[in-house]
Protein backbone atom coordinates (compact mmCIF):
# COMPACT_ATOMS: atom_id res chain seq x y z
CA UNK A 1 0.00 0.00 0.00
CA UNK A 2 1.34 3.49 -0.92
CA UNK A 3 1.42 6.56 1.71
CA UNK A 4 -0.87 9.78 0.60
CA UNK A 5 1.58 12.25 0.58
CA UNK A 6 0.67 16.14 0.17
CA UNK A 7 2.10 17.60 -3.36
CA UNK A 8 4.58 20.59 -2.39
CA UNK A 9 2.46 23.63 -3.70
CA UNK A 10 4.12 24.95 -6.90
CA UNK A 11 7.20 27.61 -6.26
CA UNK A 12 6.18 27.30 -2.32
CA UNK A 13 10.52 27.25 -1.48
CA UNK A 14 11.05 30.42 -3.33
CA UNK A 15 8.20 31.55 -1.93
CA UNK A 16 9.12 30.37 1.81
CA UNK A 17 13.09 31.78 1.25
CA UNK A 18 11.48 34.91 0.12
CA UNK A 19 9.26 35.89 3.12
CA UNK A 20 11.85 34.25 5.49
CA UNK A 21 14.23 36.75 3.97
CA UNK A 22 12.22 39.93 4.67
CA UNK A 23 11.85 38.56 8.09
CA UNK A 24 14.85 38.06 8.94
CA UNK A 25 17.23 40.11 11.23
CA UNK A 26 19.16 42.21 10.02
CA UNK A 27 17.46 42.49 6.80
CA UNK A 28 19.67 41.98 4.04
CA UNK A 29 18.43 43.93 0.72
CA UNK A 30 20.65 42.29 -1.80
CA UNK A 31 19.46 38.40 -0.70
CA UNK A 32 16.44 39.33 -0.73
CA UNK A 33 16.43 40.76 -3.73
CA UNK A 34 18.12 37.73 -5.22
CA UNK A 35 15.40 35.74 -4.03
CA UNK A 36 12.53 37.99 -6.15
CA UNK A 37 14.34 36.93 -9.14
CA UNK A 38 14.46 33.79 -7.86
CA UNK A 39 10.94 33.30 -7.18
CA UNK A 40 9.87 35.47 -9.93
CA UNK A 41 11.63 32.71 -12.55
CA UNK A 42 9.91 29.90 -11.06
CA UNK A 43 6.58 31.98 -11.06
CA UNK A 44 7.04 32.19 -14.48
CA UNK A 45 8.54 28.43 -15.71
CA UNK A 46 5.56 27.28 -13.91
CA UNK A 47 3.18 29.94 -15.18
CA UNK A 48 1.56 30.91 -11.91
CA UNK A 49 -1.30 33.10 -11.91
CA UNK A 50 -2.17 33.86 -8.28
CA UNK A 51 -0.70 32.14 -5.10
CA UNK A 52 -3.27 31.71 -2.11
CA UNK A 53 -3.07 30.34 1.71
CA UNK A 54 -3.58 27.15 2.71
CA UNK A 55 -4.72 27.80 6.30
CA UNK A 56 -4.72 31.39 7.91
CA UNK A 57 -2.83 30.16 11.20
CA UNK A 58 0.28 29.14 10.05
CA UNK A 59 0.96 32.24 7.44
CA UNK A 60 3.12 33.76 10.28
CA UNK A 61 4.20 33.76 13.52
CA UNK A 62 3.59 36.61 15.22
CA UNK A 63 4.86 37.76 18.77
CA UNK A 64 2.33 39.23 20.82
CA UNK A 65 3.16 43.08 21.91
CA UNK A 66 4.09 43.49 25.48
CA UNK A 67 3.05 47.08 25.21
CA UNK A 68 -1.23 46.76 24.75
CA UNK A 69 -2.92 49.95 24.87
Amino acid sequence: MEEATTPEPVCAKEALDLLNCVAASPFDRDTCLRLVDALRTCVLHKKVKKFSLAQKSSAAEVPESKDKA
